[in-house]
C-alpha cells in the first residue's frame, strides 16, 4: 500500500501531499495516523506536526481542521483561495496568506503575452502544528521541507520556523521574477526609443497589466511581514522575528523595484503615444506638401483647359513649353521650401 509522509495513504485526505511529526527538529519515522499525531504533539517537548495540502476541497480539509481546531473563517479562506495577502490571528493560531508569482517564459512581449502566473500558499501555524495549503501555480514545498530537515537545530524552532521558511522562499521568488521583468522592460524600452523600430502601444499596455498583477501580489504583504518582524506577534519567538525582518528587507527591495518598474512602463507608454502623435503629424505634413505640389500644375492646366478663344499665349508657338517651364519652376520652388522645412 502506498505511503505518504510515513503514513498510509488511506489515513489521509487525498489533498494531503505530505504529513510528518517532528521531534527536536528530526522527522519521526514510521506510520502515524492523524489521531496518533494529535496524541504525540507537545510543543513543550519540541514535537510538532507539519501537514502539506494542495488545493483541498472543504470536505478534504474538514478532517484536518477538526483535528487541529482551525478557525472556520481561516478554513473557508484556505478552501476558496483568491485571497489578498494578509496575516490573521485567531486565538493562538496564525494564518498567513501569501501570493506566489511564477515568471512565464516567452520570446517577446506581445499584446496577449502572459508574463506572470499567480498562485497562493496559506500557512496555519499554532502550538504544535504547521499546515500549508497551496493553490494554483504555487511551487511545491518538498524541496523546502528537505532543506529544513537537513538542519534539525533550525527546524527545532517549531511551526514559527516553517512559517518563516515559506515566507522567505516566496519573497526570494519575487526577487527572481523582478529580475526577469527588468529584462522585458529593458527590451521594450530600447525598442520604444529606437529610430528604426516603432512599438505598438498594446504591447506596453500588456506589460503594464502584468506588472499590475505582480504589484497586487507583492505590495499587500508589507504590513504582515512588518508585524511578524517587530517581535510583538504571539507565537513568533524573538529569534525567528529577527529572520522575518530580513525577509521584510528583501520584500521592501522588491516593492521598490516594482514601483520603479511602474514609473518606467508608464513613461514608455506615454512616450509611445507621443511618438505616435508625432508620426501622425509628420505624415499629415507630407500629405499636405504633396497636395500643394499637385495643386499647382492642376490649377495651371485647369485654367488653360477652359477653351476660351481669347486667352494669353493661346496662339503663341511658345505657349505650351512656357506653361511647362512655369509648372516645373513653381513646383521646384515649392518642393525646395518644403524640404527646407522638413515637410518632405
Amino acid at each position: 500500500m502506498a505511503q505518504l509522509g510515513g503514513r498510509k495513504a488511506e489515513d489521509l485526505p487525498s489533498a494531503v501531499v505530505d504529513c510528518a511529526l517532528y521531534e527536536d527538529g528530526h522527522r519521526v519515522a514510521g506510520q502515524v495516523s492523524l489521531a496518533k499525531i494529535m496524541e504525540r504533539i507537545d510543543p513543550q517537548a519540541g514535537r510538532f506536526a507539519w501537514i502539506g495540502l494542495y488545493e483541498p476541497t472543504a470536505e478534504q480539509l474538514r478532517e484536518v481542521a477538526e483535528a487541529f481546531v482551525l478557525h472556520p473563517l481561516a478554513v473557508e479562506d484556505a478552501v476558496n483561495a483568491h485571497q489578498r495577502p494578509k496575516l490573521e490571528r485567531y486565538g493562538d493560531m496564525l494564518f498567513l496568506v501569501l501570493k506566489t508569482i511564477v515568471y512565464v517564459d516567452h520570446e517577446k512581449v506581445t499584446e496577449t503575452s502572459d508574463i506572470v502566473d499567480t498562485g497562493e500558499i496559506m500557512v496555519f501555524a499554532g502550538p504544535g502544528y504547521a499546515i500549508t495549503v497551496r493553490h494554483g501555480s504555487a511551487p511545491p514545498l518538498d524541496g523546502l521541507r528537505r532543506q529544513l530537515q537537513e538542519d534539525p537545530q533550525q527546524l527545532g524552532g517549531g511551526p514559527a520556523v516553517v512559517l518563516h521558511a515559506v515566507a522567505d522562499m516566496v519573497v526570494d521568488r519575487y526577487m527572481d521574477v523582478a529580475d526577469s521583468f527588468a529584462g522585458d522592460i529593458d527590451t521594450l524600452e530600447a525598442e520604444v526609443f529606437s529610430p528604426d523600430l516603432t512599438v505598438d502601444a498594446g504591447r506596453i499596455y500588456q506589460l503594464k497589466r502584468e506588472l499590475l498583477e505582480f504589484k497586487r501580489a507583492v505590495m499587500p504583504l508589507t504590513s504582515a511581514l512588518q508585524r511578524l518582524g517587530d517581535g510583538t506577534v504571539p507565537g513568533i519567538p524573538t529569534r525567528v522575528a529577527t529572520y522575518f525582518r530580513h525577509v521584510a528587507d528583501h520584500h521592501q527591495r522588491v516593492s521598490e523595484q516594482i514601483l520603479s518598474f511602474d514609473e518606467l512602463v508608464s513613461g514608455m507608454l506615454a512616450a509611445s503615444i507621443t511618438q505616435l502623435g508625432v508620426q501622425q503629424n509628420f505624415d499629415m505634413r507630407r500629405i499636405i506638401a504633396w497636395a500643394a505640389l499637385i495643386a499647382v500644375p492642376t490649377m495651371i492646366v485647369g485654367v488653360y483647359g477652359m477653351n476660351f478663344e481669347y486667352m494669353p499665349e493661346l496662339k503663341s508657338p511658345y505657349g505650351y513649353p512656357a506653361v511647362w517651364v512655369l509648372i516645373i519652376t513653381v513646383c521646384t520652388v515649392i518642393y525646395r521650401a518644403f524640404r527646407r522645412n522638413k515637410w518632405l
